[in-house]
């Protein structure tokens, strides 16, 4: 290992910090940045558009403190290494460290840079007294002696031996596929989103990509209400043979797949082969094999922790981090348990196959179970996959789950063990089946019946694949038949017609949301979370027994921004942008190419938006909601404003003559609270400002409050916490006593109780690397948040 005197490491997490160091002992110091540190500014565009696209990098608001630590420890050390993540992410974040730590300011990797502003060259030889720019300096090498770029694919001691001993330099390819994203979703996000403030609500965002998954979820719910069922029958003869009872369903009416619309088919079908003997007229016998799956890429991790688990694909991602980065696991200490969770490659080292390959042997006395040669997968999608990590594995196979249980949280340990059975069933031998199929031919109508048997059970006995209700039938799924042959005849007990109807196409679960994201080529894995977690956080959609609808603002949201930008929130251009960042990663297409690309056709249509008829389109309204003011005789029109968009006389300020856009009224949902000034009781009303209580006496009695949480109030445990406002719209708790009692919290309180003190009441918070977790109202006390919590909004 090059031991250098007072070599310092640079990581993104402080667990993994913890891990690395404890590895590397004496002369190496381990530092966390917590995520990226340099970013575009949040109050304004932060790219120079008329100059190449040029990004103004600002210190992320917090971490001063993080970046002086970095300074301080890098003035003492000798050789700088960089081992943040291993992907464009974690790329980015080293460069951008670099960047401070040299007390360079440059907005872009490469070499070259443009001029700033609209400069020309001087003519040669002729100096300047101007000042060179940060970007006109020539930048000092980001991959300089000092800096040094680790990857670090698992966290073992062994490998992050070799990791530091193969620490090599900045990629800046990566680094500026990872610029290219930031920006383009920048400009999406800066330039689109005042559309939806204009037309809809304050406050929306606008997403490149989340935009798209949106519409995916917007379309299916748009099928399903379109969707008009067809009925049809069925018909399943009840038969018996060799003392077992089995069914047989009408395969084939005249060599022809049958189609029975309606109860006078399907009865005229059971008068015709009533009475009449079912003779077996033919029996196929097949081994079919079952063959496992590939190791875990990021998509199949998320889409079999949701069917199998129950966990979001954010949840996924946070307990995943958690065993990558290292779990303190008794004598060994900390250590990394699985491979990086960012892939979406299914290669596999040769020393994990070996290692496999060898418990499999030991592990089955059996040796079927072990195949002659390793299984080997490739991609689907072979020009699309990035093959710098390998799939998602155990660290070490021998590390069964059962003996990290005690180590591990109950979270922790299903999703590794997950992880760990679906690696070992890769390189296992294929299930083996016995399938049989009998037919009996009556008159022109032929029966089917056809069953499986188990003969060898392989990677089943290891590891089996969830599914979901529309994924069908497999042929664990079928019940075995009774072995006949050819000519014998089977009792018949029942002829059986069944009334069946056409299902619409079902709403995306998390799992077939994630698949259908990766068929498409939306996104990166690695961006699913974020991208499902941005659509439940802004209320664009519902989970409905863990199916993604639209809500009401979901659908406006879409309707306004593909109705004004059809060519850019599509499938097609999506997946082709995420192509060409692919490219300039691979060093074939230069970024800001990408970024030209887009922002013509995007410019043009933000041009050509006319604010009126969006408001209009958005909300619904025909001209016979803008006739004349009735109180001076001006035309109505529609203007947007603070609080969203509403009708207006044309001659304000004369005029001041306003008028809310029609909304559907929601009903008052009546409740068990009481009136405290006149003692009546009280309904939920839905106002501008959301959901609040309101006296049944209205207007005689006017009183009104927020909704209690159910949660009492810490400080003078009275009162109860309710939703409020502040003057500028934002949401915060407090107490209902006020002004008597002026307790307050910007979290959401919710009715959980305290592992430690017992009090029954604790903020939800949500944090990118933690995800969701509580705090204790009274003793601050921190826990994780109860299982099945993410399927809620997180405030």
């Amino acid at each position: 290992m090059a031991q250098g005197k007072g070599s310092l490491v640079v990581v993104e997490s402080p667990t993994k910090a913890k891990t690395i160091e404890k590895y590397l002992g004496k002369g190496f110091t381990v530092k966390a940045t917590v995520g990226h540190v340099r970013d575009l500014p949040q109050r304004e565009l932060g790219v120079d558009v008329e100059n190449g696209f040029l990004p103004k990098y600002i210190t992320i608001r917090g971490k001063g403190k993080t970046l002086a630590e970095l300074r301080k420890a890098a003035r003492a050390a000798s050789d700088i290494y960089l081992a943040t993540d291993p992907d464009r992410e974690g790329e980015a974040i080293a460069w951008h460290v670099t960047q401070h730590l040299t007390g360079d300011n440059a907005t872009e990797p490469a070499k070259a840079r443009p001029l700033a502003g609209k400069e020309k060259p001087r003519p040669a030889g002729k100096k300047s007294r101007k000042k060179k720019t940060a970007a006109e300096k020539p930048a000092p090498s980001p991959n300089g002696p000092r800096f040094h770029r680790v990857l670090l694919r698992e966290i073992t001691r062994d490998a992050v031996a070799e990791a530091i001993e193969a620490a090599g330099e900045i990629d800046d390819r990566k680094v500026e596929a990872q610029q290219a994203r930031r920006i383009l979703d920048r400009l999406v996000g800066y330039k689109a989103s005042p559309l939806l403030w204009k037309s809809v609500k304050t406050g929306l965002s606008a997403g490149r990509v989340q935009t798209v998954a949106l519409r995916l979820i917007v379309e299916r719910e748009n099928e399903i209400r379109a969707f008009k069922p067809q009925e049809y029958w069925t018909i399943e003869a009840l038969l018996e043979a060799e003392q077992k009872k089995f069914a047989a369903k009408l395969a084939k009416i005249d060599g022809k797949k049958p189609e029975l619309p309606n109860a006078d088919a399907a009865n005229a079908v059971v008068k015709a082969v009533s009475g009449k003997p079912f003779v077996v007229s033919e029996v196929q016998r097949k081994e079919r094999r079952k063959h496992p799956v590939a190791p875990f890429t990021t998509s199949t991790l998320q889409q079999e922790s949701a069917k199998q688990l129950g966990y979001s694909s954010r949840r996924t991602m946070r307990l995943a981090q958690d065993l990558y980065e290292g779990i303190d696991v008794g004598t060994e200490g900390a250590v990394g348990l699985i491979t990086y969770m960012r892939t979406d490659s299914t290669r596999v080292a040769p020393v994990a196959i070996d290692a496999v390959r060898a418990y499999i042997k030991d592990y089955f006395d059996d040796p079927r179970y072990l195949p002659e040669k390793p299984n080997v997968y490739t991609n689907k999608k072979a020009s699309r996959v990035q093959d710098a990590h390998e799939a998602i594995r155990p660290s070490d196979v021998n590390r069964r789950p059962e003996s990290l249980r005690q180590y591990l949280s109950p979270e922790q340990f299903k999703l590794y063990e997950l992880i760990w059975r679906r690696f070992v069933a890769s390189q296992m031998s294929a299930a083996v089946y016995d399938t049989t199929t009998i037919d009996f031919a009556v008159g022109k109508y032929l029966f089917r019946a056809t069953g499986s048997v188990v003969i060898f059970d392989g990677y089943h006995a290891v590891y089996r694949e969830g599914r979901e209700v529309e994924e069908g039938k497999t042929l664990d799924d079928l019940a075995p038949v009774p072995p006949l042959e050819k000519g014998a005849e089977a009792t018949v007990h029942e002829v059986k017609p069944s009334q069946h109807f056409t299902e619409p196409p079902p709403r995306y679960s998390e799992a077939s949301l994630v698949k259908e994201l990766e068929r498409l080529g939306i996104g990166r894995p690695s961006t699913y979370s974020s991208i499902i977690g941005t659509l439940r956080t802004r209320e664009y959609v519902d989970a409905k027994d863990r199916r993604f609808l639209p809500t009401d603002l979901g659908e406006t949201v879409a309707k306004v921004m593909i109705s004004r930008f059809p060519d850019i929130f599509n499938v097609e251009f999506t997946s082709e942008m995420e192509d060409e960042l692919d490219k300039v990663e691979e060093g074939e297409l230069a970024w800001r190419k990408v970024l030209e690309t887009f922002y013509g056709p995007f410019q043009k249509a933000l041009d050509s938006v006319d604010t009126d008829e969006l408001i209009k389109e958005a909300h619904g309204i025909d001209q016979t909601d803008l006739q004349k003011c009735p109180e001076d005789g001006g035309q109505l029109r529609v203007r947007s404003g603070r609080f969203g968009p509403f009708i207006a006389c044309s001659n304000y300020p004369a005029c001041r003559y306003t008028k809310p856009l029609k909304r559907d009224k929601v009903p008052d949902r009546p409740t068990d609270q009481v009136c405290k000034d006149c003692g009546s009781p009280m309904v939920i009303k839905t106002g501008r400002y959301g959901e609040f209580l309101a006296c049944t006496r209205y207007p005689e009695c006017k009183h009104t409050r927020p909704i209690p949480l159910g949660v009492k109030c810490p400080r003078c445990g009275d009162g109860e916490l309710a939703e409020r406002r502040t003057r500028r719209g934002r949401s915060f708790f407090g107490c209902s006593n006020y002004p008597k009692c002026d307790f307050s919290t910007w979290y959401r309180p919710v009715p959980d109780t305290c592992p430690d003190c017992r009090n029954l009441g604790a903020e939800k918070r949500f944090t990118k690397g933690r995800g969701e977790y509580r705090r204790c109202l009274k003793c601050q006390t921190e826990w994780g948040a109860p299982e099945g919590a993410e399927a809620t909004v997180a405030t």
